[in-house]
């Protein structure tokens, strides 16, 4: 027969008294947070401390519990589940059932109400703003994913070669430091445009205005807007890309390299036939990872246009028909759609990892 032990139950009670403690400190923590008077800095920090704090806390009391447990074929089976079970819940709480109920909502109408089936599918594919969305999304999907593959390709090798290639590195990737809301305000700045006459605030109208040209309304007219506001994500994401190329590219063989010279290969030909080929598969990674970013593009083009002027992309369409007009059968409807263009990008991206550990 199991006897306790004085010290076992001397840890019960402070495990008892610790939790009971961390639970006070962090329902404080929380209301001391959503206090309207609380200043925002203080908010930030609490929540920062608290957040680290506590989680780091919640999993030493729970492995001490665990652990107060008498018999060892049990702890075993009990911490997986202590220390998986938590993130297997916020996996479950806040993607799985949002991804299976955003299905089942898109079969219903405005109000998820009454079933409709495939009705609000046929209604966006039918609905010509969404179809600009689509087109819209082709043309991002098109244009900045292969101009940021391409330039981070480019200023990897060219930067590679330089004296100060830290710096021109560090100078090209600070943009991804930078949130897309933050980076639309900056570029809502330099696109801003004045009628004539009237003094421009906009760098580039500035330019235009001081060599004797007329301002131009960038993100205004279409069909340029679309590109003015795809310059936006390139400036973000091209800096991403040069840093990972760039390690890929200082990993392939020197002697691979010296191989090709002695071959009688130029160094446009070492780059595109030796190189490059040698990092098709982070390649691949990159540009899918880039894709899937511009497939789900929603913050630049809220910020900068709100969907007007024939700039509208799914994500931001999605958002319109949600919250604008609180039609929840064709916002989930499209959210849905969204879902199943992101899908086959992440499985390429996961194939291809799979090939590339397979060949290490």
């Amino acid at each position: 027969m199991y006897k306790s032990d004085p010290r076992v139950t001397t840890r019960l009670l402070i495990s008892l008294a610790l939790s009971l403690t961390l639970f006070f400190v962090l329902r404080w923590c929380f209301r001391f947070i959503q206090s309207a008077e609380t200043p925002r800095l203080l908010s930030a920090l609490v929540a920062v401390i608290a957040g680290v704090a506590g989680v780091w806390a919640v999993y030493w009391l729970a492995n001490e519990w665990v652990s107060l447990i008498p018999f060892r074929r049990m702890q075993e089976q009990l911490l997986p589940l202590v220390f998986l079970g938590p993130a297997v819940f916020l996996l479950t709480a806040y993607l799985i059932y949002p991804a299976v109920n955003t299905l089942y909502i898109s079969f219903f109408d405005k109000r998820s109400e009454n079933f409709v089936g495939l009705d609000n599918y046929a209604f966006i594919f039918n609905e010509p703003n969404v179809r600009i969305a689509f087109r819209n999304n082709a043309q991002w999907i098109v244009v900045v994913t292969s101009v940021c593959v391409a330039l981070g390709l480019l200023t990897a090798a060219l930067f590679d070669r330089i004296k100060l290639e830290s710096i021109a590195k560090s100078c090209l990737f600070l943009p991804m430091a930078i949130s897309s809301v933050g980076a639309s305000v900056i570029w809502r700045f330099v696109y801003a445009w004045q009628p004539p006459g009237r003094p421009q605030i906009g760098l580039l109208n500035a330019i235009r205005v001081a060599l004797g040209k007329e301002p131009v309304g960038w993100y205004l007219e279409p069909p340029s807007n679309n590109l003015a506001l795809m310059a936006i994500m390139i400036w973000l994401q091209t800096g991403f890309c040069m840093v990972i190329l760039s390690a890929a590219l200082k990993n392939v063989p020197e002697e691979l390299l010296e191989a090709a010279r002695i071959d009688g290969a130029n160094e446009l030909q070492l780059f595109f036939l030796v190189a490059v080929p040698y990092i098709r598969g982070i390649v691949i990674t990159v540009t899918t990872t880039v894709l899937i970013a511009v497939l789900k593009v929603f913050d630049i083009v809220y910020v900068m246009t709100r969907g007007n002027y024939d700039t509208e992309v799914i994500a931001n369409r999605m958002y319109v028909e949600m919250y604008r007009f609180v039609n929840f059968g064709h916002g989930s409807a499209l959210a849905v759609i969204l879902f199943l263009a992101v899908v086959p990008a992440a499985l390429v991206n996961v194939r291809n990892m799979r090939r590339q550990r397979g060949g290490q």
